[in-house]
């Protein structure tokens, strides 16, 4: 038995609340996902206004936690009872494990009509394709290695943008004497281990980022630029307020936009939250590279991984998937996000300053070779070893572990651990 196969008594809870929708399958995309903050929200909308026009119906099941963790729980149970939704949000590595255990379906001949392989990018191919099939459709690029900036805040302590670590320090330490609070932070372990992997590629490079969180070199996991990133991880974590410890990450979003803090380290899924609450790039806040990472994406793709549904509700999961790769979804769904396109042929003429800088950042990371997988986010390694270098990070942010030493030597047992 595998290790989707359990998790029976969840199941039964599953089951119950989808047995209903079965009769009306045929006509109905049923999905699993975690996006439930208005700017999440909003660009769904985008998707399902599309299937609408087409004549499907939509049946969300959401499953509230912006890392995921929940929502792969509730997953694993419908995968034990064979309830198979029409396809889930998912990230990197669980999408490949669910192929791996036999129970995702087939979107080949739908990649081959619309030229999925010459638009999709190697890097999500990579994540998407399973012994030669298409067994889940790219909804976007997102990155990790952003600063978003209050630039009313900015402008009132006379902040200019940081180009290395000790000047986003300094900034900080500029926003404290205002009695403004230097770092929105929710303090859960996605959202710290997010943080880290900028940290880790400002510190060491990207390179050294490469091979530590994606090849995970022992040598570069336990050396002494890991011991300075986390050197760097408990300088910057003395700038978040008291009450940072189990914030979600959109609550954090709102200090900025609010400006009652200056800047969020978070992936650019955070500015979706600055389009819905209608603040505009360049004017109402600002979006800059983490310092020291210029020149490298360090990013995630969320997708829409699809099960092997009955005949009668394949083409419904057709839909689904041609919808989401259309250009014309693309882009608008992306626009909303804040991600960009999960398609290389998409203009970016829709797009805001920031859409436009993370289009043309990942070209260029994807043409020069310093796109990497983010650990935090599912795309660097399995998620057994990505679950315990969150556990690691959190642990140091929260006191658990005292020392950078100690971090190092409980980050590289973890890994060992859970490879």
């Amino acid at each position: 038995m595998n290790k989707f196969l359990s998790s029976a008594a969840i199941a039964v809870v599953m089951m119950a609340g989808l047995s209903a929708a079965r009769a009306a399958d045929v006509k109905e995309v049923q999905m699993l996902h975690w996006w439930t903050s208005g700017g999440e929200a909003a660009a769904l909308n985008v998707l399902k206004q599309d299937l609408s026009k087409e004549g499907f119906a939509w049946k969300d099941v959401p499953v509230a936690g912006g890392g995921g963790d929940a929502a792969m729980t509730a997953l694993k149970a419908m995968v034990a009872a064979g309830t198979y939704p029409t396809a889930s949000q998912m990230l990197g590595y669980t999408v490949l494990d669910y192929a791996q255990a036999g129970v995702m379906g087939d979107l080949t001949e739908t990649a081959k009509k619309e030229g999925w392989d010459k638009s999709v990018p190697a890097a999500l191919q990579k994540f998407s394709v399973y012994d030669g099939k298409w067994v889940a459709a790219p909804v976007n690029v997102h990155s990790v290695n952003w600063l978003w900036i209050n630039k009313a805040v900015m402008d009132k302590i006379g902040g200019t943008q940081p180009k290395t670590f000790d000047e986003l320090i300094a900034l900080l330490d500029k926003a404290k004497a205002a009695g403004v609070i230097p770092l929105a932070l929710g303090g859960q372990n996605w959202q710290e281990a997010t943080m880290f992997d900028s940290i880790v590629l400002s510190t060491g490079g990207p390179e050294f980022y490469k091979k530590a969180f994606n090849d995970l070199d022992d040598e570069s996991l336990k050396s002494d630029t890991m011991k300075k990133s986390f050197d760097n991880l408990a300088t910057i974590i003395k700038y978040v307020d008291p009450n940072f410890s189990g914030r979600d990450w959109n609550l954090a979003t709102a200090m900025v936009i609010k400006g009652d803090a200056l800047v969020q380290v978070m992936g650019d899924w955070a500015k979706g939250e600055f389009v819905a609450a209608k603040k505009t790039p360049d004017t109402d806040f600002l979006c800059y590279r983490f310092p020291g990472t210029d020149g490298s994406v360090v990013y995630n793709s969320d997708m829409f991984g699809m099960f092997n549904v009955p005949d009668d509700r394949k083409a419904a999961q057709v839909a689904l998937a041609t919808a989401t790769l259309s250009k014309s979804f693309q882009s608008a769904f992306n626009v909303v996000k804040g991600s960009v396109p999960a398609r290389t042929d998409v203009p970016d003429t829709d797009f805001d300053a920031c859409g436009k800088k993370g289009i043309a950042d990942l070209k260029a990371a994807n043409e020069g070779g310093t796109l990497f997988g983010s650990l935090a986010q599912g795309y660097g390694a399995p998620p057994a070893i990505a679950n315990a270098y969150k556990d690691v990070v959190s642990k140091f942010v929260h006191g658990q572990i005292k020392t950078s030493d100690e971090a190092v030597k409980q980050l590289v047992q973890a890994i060992d651990d859970a490879r």
